[in-house]
């Protein structure tokens, strides 16, 4: 039988390298580990790694039980927190996952009020998942997905949260600041400040730029507050959700300009698992975000 302690053995020999860094993220000795693995292979009657050069490589074998690890181990670690709230008192823990980095600001807006109306909740947040945030809500490891993105899929509902605009944000000093709005090829000669998701994933790029074969140098960055002061410096531009974008100009020297005559609306949504969509704190969670 696999059991656990194979699969994190398995996945620390993918994410170290060798077998001397995958001993030590699992606090164990070279040789204790290597005991391990000869056992697993032993019971399976398959090899699951190879040495290449220095590294050592997983075999077919040693792969599919990876992706099985990759899947399975964030379920239990879940499930083993969950188990434990509930035997706190608590009610659960509500796993939110966040696929749009501005998000992050509305999120510290609403969770206090989260936490102080569910006193029995906690709140777990992830932003990186293995494949798509939608396959994470899919396979578990979420509970909820905070997303611009509506992808129709069966078994997930999207409830509605608010409507927003992405608009430009550029220096005072910038020749685009007071303009009301601005077509595509303004931008062909800037420099645009992203976030490390790849532009097919930007609705700047997929419903403003590309159309209009306009491809701007860009520069991706994770900090929101370092991009925003290269902004305020006028070392560049970025594209922000309006409520975020408005606030920053109250404070800082930037400005909003609209992106198109018409502007580039989005809608933030909640998706949930249908089975899930009726749980007390993830209406709560739902109204909570209505509301802000």
């Amino acid at each position: 039988m696999i059991e656990r302690s194979h699969l994190k053995i398995i996945k620390a020999l993918a994410d170290n390298g060798t077998l001397t860094a995958a001993a030590n993220a699992l606090f164990l000795t070279q040789s204790a580990l290597s005991h391990q693995i000869r056992y697993l292979e032993k019971k399976l009657e398959v090899s699951l790694w190879e040495k290449d050069g220095r590294q050592i490589r997983l075999t077919q074998a040693g792969e599919l039980l990876l992706q099985v690890a990759r899947q399975v181990l964030p379920v239990l670690e879940q499930t083993e927190k969950t188990v434990k709230a509930y035997g706190e008192g608590r009610q659960g823990i509500l796993r939110l996952g966040v696929e749009c980095h501005p998000c992050y600001q509305w999120l510290k807006g609403i969770l206090a009020d989260f936490l102080i109306n569910m006193p029995d909740m906690d709140v777990d947040i992830v932003s990186k998942f293995q494949f798509s945030g939608l396959e994470g809500l899919l396979n578990h490891h979420i509970d909820l997905l905070v997303t611009p993105d509506v992808v129709k899929k069966q078994g997930v509902h999207y409830e509605p949260l608010f409507d927003y605009e992405l608009v430009l944000l550029v220096a005072n000093t910038h020749k685009l600041a007071g303009k009301t709005f601005i077509n595509a090829d303004a931008l062909d000669d800037e420099l645009l400040l992203t976030f490390p998701v790849p532009h097919e994933r930007l609705d700047v790029f997929t419903q403003f730029l590309l159309p209009a074969s306009v491809t701007p140098k860009t520069k991706a960055m994770e900090s929101l507050d370092l991009m925003v002061q290269m902004v305020g410096l006028d070392r560049g531009l970025t594209v922000l959700p309006n409520w975020l974008a408005e606030e920053l100009s109250q404070s800082l020297p930037v400005s909003t300009v609209r992106l198109g005559k018409k502007g580039l609306h989005k809608t933030l949504s909640a998706a949930m698992r249908e089975q899930d969509v009726a749980i007390n704190y993830m209406q709560a969670f739902v109204n909570l975000g209505k509301s802000s």
